[in-house]
């Protein structure tokens, strides 16, 4: 069976992407599997593709394996230009707490009436020489309080509520949210890719 690396450290985004590849005969590992936690690229790229490359290089020269690896961000229209390939870094800064993270953001928001935004991924799959990527939106907009419990690694999907959607991410089984979040969508495109890749 053929192998490939997930290159995230994220538990939330790693059962994401595993629950989209469910079902395709290939194995995968994450970086924690590797013990790969520490270290990695400079996120700096102007664009989600460019860090999905810049991750997908790192750790394909790394490790040998062929390698998905992903960003993605929020764009919220009232915070225009703070946030996109920035978001998990920016308000409380990498190195806090999901909790810390979201009530930075959350006291950022209050007052905030144009509550509109974007999740945006992009997906990029490298096998050698071989790079293609895969890219997903969703649409949505901020709610003023929390809606479900923390899903470890992806803070946000607490207070995203999809448009036309019932139930903020973090309140949607896995199958449901694949089917309609910007991950979600960019993993399905990647996963026609690897069906052909894989046969």
């Amino acid at each position: 069976m053929k192998k490939i690396l997930v290159a995230t450290g994220n538990p939330g985004k790693y059962a994401e992407i595993k629950e989209g590849l469910r079902g395709l005969p290939v194995g995968s590992v994450c970086l924690r599997d590797l013990g790969m936690i520490e270290g990695g690229p400079e996120e700096d790229g102007k664009t989600f593709r460019e860090n999905a490359y810049k991750k997908a290089e790192y750790y394909f020269n790394k490790t040998g394996i062929p390698t998905l690896a992903e960003d993605s961000g929020v764009l919220v229209e009232a915070l225009k230009g703070e946030m996109g390939v920035k978001t998990r870094r920016w308000g409380a800064g990498g190195e806090a707490s999901d909790q810390e993270w979201l009530d930075f953001f959350m006291k950022r928001m209050e007052g905030v009436e144009n509550r509109s935004a974007f999740f945006v991924c992009s997906i990029c799959f490298l096998d050698g020489a071989n790079s293609m990527f895969f890219d997903g939106k969703t649409k949505g907009r901020i709610t003023e309080d929390l809606q479900a419990p923390i899903t470890p690694g992806i803070p946000l999907s607490s207070c995203f509520l999809p448009e036309r959607g019932r139930s903020v991410y973090a309140a949607l089984s896995p199958a449901e949210k694949n089917r309609i979040s910007h991950r979600g969508k960019a993993v399905l495109k990647a996963r026609h890719h690897l069906e052909k890749w894989l046969f």
